[in-house]
Protein backbone atom coordinates (compact mmCIF):
# COMPACT_ATOMS: atom_id res chain seq x y z
CA UNK A 1 0.00 0.00 0.00
CA UNK A 2 1.83 3.62 -0.75
CA UNK A 3 0.64 6.68 0.54
CA UNK A 4 -0.92 7.58 -3.01
CA UNK A 5 -3.61 5.45 -2.71
CA UNK A 6 -4.94 6.69 0.47
CA UNK A 7 -5.57 10.26 -1.21
CA UNK A 8 -6.44 8.65 -4.80
CA UNK A 9 -9.75 8.22 -6.27
CA UNK A 10 -9.84 4.67 -8.22
CA UNK A 11 -11.97 3.03 -11.09
CA UNK A 12 -13.51 -0.18 -10.88
CA UNK A 13 -10.94 -2.12 -12.66
CA UNK A 14 -8.26 -0.20 -10.87
CA UNK A 15 -10.04 -1.45 -7.61
CA UNK A 16 -10.37 -5.39 -9.10
CA UNK A 17 -5.96 -5.30 -9.46
CA UNK A 18 -6.23 -4.81 -6.01
CA UNK A 19 -8.39 -7.30 -4.23
CA UNK A 20 -6.68 -9.39 -1.76
CA UNK A 21 -4.28 -6.07 -0.77
CA UNK A 22 -4.01 -3.98 2.13
CA UNK A 23 -5.47 -0.30 0.52
CA UNK A 24 -5.73 1.27 3.66
CA UNK A 25 -4.73 2.56 6.87
CA UNK A 26 -6.44 4.89 9.34
CA UNK A 27 -4.96 6.71 12.15
CA UNK A 28 -4.42 6.32 15.98
CA UNK A 29 -8.10 6.88 17.91
CA UNK A 30 -8.05 7.46 21.19
CA UNK A 31 -11.12 5.61 22.75
CA UNK A 32 -12.01 7.80 26.42
CA UNK A 33 -14.74 7.36 28.68
CA UNK A 34 -16.44 10.07 27.43
CA UNK A 35 -16.54 8.51 24.54
CA UNK A 36 -17.65 5.18 26.18
CA UNK A 37 -20.39 6.80 28.47
CA UNK A 38 -22.03 9.06 25.70
CA UNK A 39 -22.11 5.46 23.43
CA UNK A 40 -23.65 3.21 26.79
CA UNK A 41 -26.30 6.37 26.73
CA UNK A 42 -27.57 5.86 23.51
CA UNK A 43 -27.10 1.80 23.05
CA UNK A 44 -28.99 1.71 26.73
CA UNK A 45 -26.23 -1.03 27.87
CA UNK A 46 -24.90 0.24 30.99
CA UNK A 47 -22.83 -2.57 31.99
CA UNK A 48 -20.36 -1.72 35.06
CA UNK A 49 -17.81 -2.71 32.76
CA UNK A 50 -17.95 -0.03 30.69
CA UNK A 51 -19.38 2.62 32.96
CA UNK A 52 -17.98 2.43 36.37
CA UNK A 53 -14.07 2.51 36.79
CA UNK A 54 -14.18 1.83 40.53
CA UNK A 55 -16.03 -1.78 39.88
CA UNK A 56 -14.17 -2.34 36.91
CA UNK A 57 -11.06 -2.21 38.28
CA UNK A 58 -11.70 -5.12 40.68
CA UNK A 59 -12.47 -7.64 37.00
CA UNK A 60 -9.88 -9.34 35.08
CA UNK A 61 -9.38 -6.04 32.51
CA UNK A 62 -8.42 -4.09 35.36
CA UNK A 63 -11.08 -1.13 34.55
CA UNK A 64 -13.56 -0.03 31.93
CA UNK A 65 -13.11 -1.22 28.09
CA UNK A 66 -15.37 -0.14 25.53
CA UNK A 67 -18.35 -2.10 24.07
CA UNK A 68 -17.37 -4.15 21.60
CA UNK A 69 -20.38 -2.63 19.12
CA UNK A 70 -18.58 1.04 19.68
CA UNK A 71 -15.31 -0.30 18.84
CA UNK A 72 -17.33 -1.93 15.69
CA UNK A 73 -19.05 0.76 14.56
CA UNK A 74 -15.71 3.05 14.54
CA UNK A 75 -15.09 1.57 10.86
CA UNK A 76 -17.14 3.93 9.62
CA UNK A 77 -14.82 6.67 10.59
CA UNK A 78 -11.37 4.79 9.86
CA UNK A 79 -13.10 3.86 6.51
CA UNK A 80 -13.66 6.94 5.46
CA UNK A 81 -9.40 8.06 6.29
CA UNK A 82 -8.01 4.74 4.79
CA UNK A 83 -10.45 3.53 1.95
CA UNK A 84 -9.19 4.14 -1.45
CA UNK A 85 -12.66 6.17 -2.93
CA UNK A 86 -13.97 5.14 -6.30
CA UNK A 87 -14.28 6.88 -9.06
CA UNK A 88 -18.00 7.96 -10.29
CA UNK A 89 -19.44 7.24 -6.46
CA UNK A 90 -22.45 9.11 -5.86
CA UNK A 91 -23.13 7.33 -2.18
CA UNK A 92 -21.65 4.30 -0.13
CA UNK A 93 -24.04 2.66 2.63
CA UNK A 94 -22.93 -0.17 4.89
CA UNK A 95 -24.58 -3.12 3.76
CA UNK A 96 -23.50 -5.41 7.00
CA UNK A 97 -20.95 -7.88 7.83
CA UNK A 98 -20.53 -11.43 7.20
CA UNK A 99 -18.36 -11.72 10.41
CA UNK A 100 -17.22 -10.29 12.96
CA UNK A 101 -15.10 -11.47 16.24
CA UNK A 102 -14.26 -9.43 18.86
CA UNK A 103 -11.00 -10.79 20.16
CA UNK A 104 -9.71 -8.30 22.50
CA UNK A 105 -11.39 -5.82 24.69
CA UNK A 106 -10.59 -2.07 24.35
CA UNK A 107 -9.14 -0.37 27.40
CA UNK A 108 -10.04 2.86 28.34
CA UNK A 109 -7.74 5.04 26.97
CA UNK A 110 -6.19 3.10 24.86
CA UNK A 111 -5.55 3.95 21.04
CA UNK A 112 -7.13 1.87 18.07
CA UNK A 113 -6.67 2.15 14.29
CA UNK A 114 -8.42 0.24 11.36
CA UNK A 115 -6.00 -2.00 8.70
CA UNK A 116 -8.28 -2.51 5.23
CA UNK A 117 -7.81 -5.42 2.61
CA UNK A 118 -9.97 -5.23 -0.40
CA UNK A 119 -11.18 -8.64 -0.28
CA UNK A 120 -13.60 -8.62 -3.25
CA UNK A 121 -15.37 -5.99 -5.48
CA UNK A 122 -18.66 -7.12 -7.35
CA UNK A 123 -20.74 -5.18 -10.14
CA UNK A 124 -24.04 -5.73 -9.18
CA UNK A 125 -26.12 -3.73 -11.52
CA UNK A 126 -24.53 -1.16 -13.77
CA UNK A 127 -24.65 1.29 -11.12
CA UNK A 128 -24.27 -0.54 -8.16
CA UNK A 129 -20.93 -2.19 -6.91
CA UNK A 130 -20.80 -4.51 -3.89
CA UNK A 131 -17.03 -4.48 -1.46
CA UNK A 132 -16.07 -6.53 1.24
CA UNK A 133 -13.29 -5.34 2.77
CA UNK A 134 -11.42 -7.48 5.43
CA UNK A 135 -11.11 -5.00 8.73
CA UNK A 136 -9.44 -5.45 11.59
CA UNK A 137 -8.74 -3.09 14.34
CA UNK A 138 -5.74 -3.30 16.15
CA UNK A 139 -5.20 -1.99 19.43
CA UNK A 140 -2.16 0.36 19.88
CA UNK A 141 0.99 -1.63 21.74
CA UNK A 142 -1.25 -5.10 21.63
CA UNK A 143 -0.13 -8.34 20.77
CA UNK A 144 -4.35 -9.22 19.32
CA UNK A 145 -6.27 -6.87 17.44
CA UNK A 146 -9.55 -5.75 19.20
CA UNK A 147 -11.43 -7.16 16.33
CA UNK A 148 -11.90 -8.75 12.80
CA UNK A 149 -14.74 -8.62 10.24
CA UNK A 150 -15.68 -9.35 6.51
CA UNK A 151 -17.75 -5.62 5.78
CA UNK A 152 -19.89 -4.75 2.99
CA UNK A 153 -20.56 -2.16 1.70
CA UNK A 154 -22.51 -1.11 -0.99
CA UNK A 155 -21.72 2.26 -3.71
CA UNK A 156 -24.02 3.67 -6.08
CA UNK A 157 -22.78 4.89 -9.37
CA UNK A 158 -23.62 7.83 -11.20
CA UNK A 159 -24.12 6.89 -15.16
CA UNK A 160 -21.29 7.16 -17.42
CA UNK A 161 -21.42 10.42 -19.93
CA UNK A 162 -22.79 8.35 -22.82
CA UNK A 163 -25.75 6.74 -20.65
CA UNK A 164 -26.40 10.18 -19.62
CA UNK A 165 -27.09 11.24 -22.97
CA UNK A 166 -29.23 8.11 -23.81
CA UNK A 167 -31.63 9.16 -21.39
Amino acid sequence: MTAELLTRTLTIDALKDLIGEEVGISSWHEVGQDQIDAFAKVTRDHQFIHVDPVRAKETPFGGTIAHGFLTLSLLSAMGVEAQPKIKGSVMGVNYGFDKVRFLMPVKTGSKVRGRFVLSDLKQIKPHEVDVIWGATIEIEGGKRPALVADWLNRFYLEPVEKEKEAC
